[in-house]
């Protein structure tokens, strides 16, 4: 894996998110703690508050390289196949970048209310740490 997810797993539309990710990525580019995991955040030197302001992906490789909020969401888009294309088109488009960015922080900001909060924390399948095999 060369890159690590930190989602909200309290939030039903981001672990629903993650689990999509998952079966997408089936373990092979990305894996998974849920920001309630402090633990885990403290070996990132990442906090609670940090978390407050959306999802961060940490470059494994270079764990200095950090994307968060919508970055972060575009940056997994960007690495996923033909992502890309898809990326650069919706940069490229006048404003809607500005405009994604502040509906990222409205959804952020009201994740709970809007898509409801789980009685559990979501843990993924496929956690940071674990030795996920690639497939030939």
């Amino acid at each position: 894996m060369n890159y690590h997810v930190i989602y909200d797993g309290k939030c039903n539309l981001c672990s629903n998110l993650v689990q999509l990710l998952e079966t997408l990525d089936q373990g092979q580019l990305f894996d998974y703690t849920p920001m309630q995991d402090e633990a885990a955040l403290k070996e990132f030197g990442i906090t609670a508050q940090d978390c407050e302001m959306g999802m961060i992906l940490i470059d494994a490789n270079s764990p200095e390289r950090r994307w968060q909020g919508s970055a972060a969401a575009e940056e997994i888009g960007n690495l996923l196949p033909l992502g890309d294309i898809f990326i650069a088109a919706y940069r490229a488009m006048p404003g809607v970048k500005w405009m994604g960015d502040r509906v990222y922080e409205q959804m952020r900001d009201n994740r709970y209310s809007w898509f409801g909060k789980r009685s559990s924390t979501y843990q993924s399948a496929y956690p940071i740490g674990c030795n996920a095999t690639k497939s030939p």
